[in-house]
């Protein structure tokens, strides 16, 4: 039974093209800073979103962790929205590993605007923290694929420097946002100290992501990064993956975001499925379904029988993600199945399986 996996868009596969550009990667020590393949991956995408320098990480949270590490001391504050990865999956990451509390700000999608900060930075009183770093997540993730416009995360970025605030971008799927927007790296790049960015979900690599900043904040960063236990050594067969998915995997992008499309278009017409945006701008989604039917995981767990793994993410959620191992013609197929499930009912499935899915 050939599986369709449509939990995240981390369980990509590296394609034949990818496997073999990783076999004839040309590697070195990349601790010392002899890795030839990962110094031209980071000069590369350093001078794409129109920055100084970046460091290849082992994973977004890593990126993240590392850069809460590089732009605030033990004791302040982060703001973010409420839904935000960097403070509901990434195990406390700013607490344990930097001493930053979270302050946390709602918004509609995911998505932060200025009228939401308003008030939010502590007062410069010694009975406070310091409010020191804003994070924005583009695209959203628990806020549902959205993806931010331009001139908003321009506005966020003004606000934040007229506050005396760093500004640090969590674009675990920033191609996404990138592609569906139509705005370039450089200008996403710009309104941003920090960008973290990561290869291993849409882009189709293994794993890998990458911190971008300024070349300071990223010898910072280094350092930051070997005491989180993530220096590498012989890493360009990693880089490899990532610069062949640079090449080759960024404009197909456009194909997933159709996809998931295609996939909400077809589920609104069915009688059960409920709170399922009209909006759908990137490759992942949202909905709820009728109790009666049954739980998400209890949907899951009837799927699965028909080779198809969705990502229940608590009571009657789900999350949808396409990808690149998710093809054009598989779509109506999953329609279909979902189609007979969703009229059969599937309460008396077991509470089996597993959920939430954070990334």
């Amino acid at each position: 039974m050939t599986i369709l996996d449509l939990r995240s868009d981390t369980v990509t596969r590296p394609t034949a093209e990818m496997r073999q550009a990783m076999m004839a990667a040309e590697v070195g020590d990349d601790m010392m800073g002899e890795d030839p393949t990962v110094n031209r991956l980071e000069h590369r995408i350093a001078e794409m979103f129109g920055h100084e320098a970046a460091v290849l990480a082992c994973s977004g949270t890593q990126s993240n962790q590392m850069a809460v590490r590089v732009h605030c001391q033990p004791g302040d504050e982060l703001l973010i929205h409420s839904t935000g990865h960097i403070c509901n999956f990434e195990g406390g990451g700013p607490a344990a590993l930097s001493g930053v509390s979270v302050r946390t700000v709602p918004g509609e999608g995911g998505m932060l605007q200025t009228a939401d900060l308003a008030g939010m930075i502590r007062a410069r009183d010694q009975h406070f923290c310091r409010t020191r770093l804003l994070c924005v997540e583009n695209t959203t993730n628990i806020g549902g694929g959205r993806v931010y416009p331009l001139s908003r995360l321009q506005e966020l970025s003004e606000w934040a420097r007229a506050h005396d605030l760093r500004v640090h971008l969590d674009g675990a799927r920033l191609f996404n946002a990138i592609v569906a927007a139509g705005y370039s790296a450089a200008e996403a790049g710009s309104c941003f100290d920090t960008i973290s960015i990561c290869f291993s979900k849409g882009l189709g690599c293994p794993f890998g992501s990458m911190l971008i900043g300024d070349r300071q904040t990223i010898q910072q960063a280094r350092r930051v990064r070997k005491l989180f236990g993530g220096s590498l050594r012989q890493s360009g067969f990693i880089a490899a993956a990532a610069i062949h998915a640079l090449d080759h995997h960024i404009d197909r992008l456009a194909d997933d975001h159709r996809n998931a499309r295609r996939l909400a278009d077809g589920l609104r017409t069915l009688n059960g499925i409920r709170n399922l945006s009209e909006t759908v701008d990137s490759n992942l989604f949202f909905f709820e379904l009728d109790p009666a039917l049954g739980t998400a995981v209890q949907f899951a767990a009837a799927l699965r029988e028909d080779g198809i793994l969705i990502g229940p993410m608590g009571g009657q959620r789900v999350r949808l993600v396409t990808h690149l191992d998710i093809p054009d013609d598989a779509i109506d197929g999953i329609l279909r199945a979902m189609t007979r499930r969703i009229a059969a009912g599937f309460a008396d499935q077991p509470l089996l399986g597993k959920g939430p899915f954070s990334k």
